[in-house]
C-alpha cells in the first residue's frame, strides 16, 4: 500500500503518504500531495494539488462534499460532486451521491451512482489557420 511510486493507465501516480484511519472524522476542507489513504470521514471537500496525486477510499471512507483529484479508486461513500482529471476507478463498494466527471473511468459490478456521469475529454485542439495550411502547400515534400 505504501509504494515508491505505482503506473495507472501507462501513467506515474504517487504512492500513499498519508492515511486517515477508521475511526477519525475530520471537519473542514482537506488539500494533499501524493497519496491519501482515507479509511475515516471527513465533511468537507477534497483537493489534490499534484497532477500525480491518488485518492484511495476503503469500504469505511465517507466523504461529505466535493472531491477534485487527478486519480481515485473509490470502495467507499461519497456525498457530492466528484471532479477526477486523470482515472477514476469504482469498486464494487463505491456509493456516489453526486455528478461524476471522469476522464478514464473502470466501474466494477456493484458500484452504484446516483447523478450524472460525465466524460471530460481532452481539451480541443487549435487547427492550424488557412493561411498556415497555404504554407504548407508551398513546403517541399517530405521525402523517404
Amino acid at each position: 500500500m505504501f509504494r515508491s511510486s505505482d503506473k495507472r493507465n501507462g501513467k506515474q501516480v504517487a504512492a500513499i503518504s498519508t492515511m486517515i484511519a477508521a475511526g477519525t472524522k475530520i471537519r473542514g476542507d482537506v488539500r494533499f500531495e501524493g497519496g491519501l489513504h482515507l479509511d475515516g470521514a471527513i465533511e468537507g471537500s477534497i483537493t489534490a494539488d499534484a497532477q500525480d496525486a491518488v485518492l484511495t477510499m476503503s469500504e469505511q471512507g465517507r466523504v461529505h462534499g466535493e472531491v477534485r483529484v487527478s486519480n481515485a479508486v473509490i470502495n467507499g461513500a461519497v456525498v457530492g460532486d466528484l471532479f477526477v482529471g486523470e482515472r477514476l476507478e469504482l469498486a464494487n463498494g463505491a456509493r456516489i451521491d453526486g455528478n461524476v466527471n471522469y476522464r478514464v473511468l473502470e466501474m466494477a459490478a456493484g458500484a452504484r451512482v446516483n447523478g450524472k456521469m460525465v466524460y471530460q475529454g481532452e481539451a480541443p485542439r487549435q487547427l492550424a489557420s488557412p493561411d498556415a495550411a497555404g504554407e504548407m502547400e508551398d513546403a517541399e515534400p517530405a521525402r523517404a
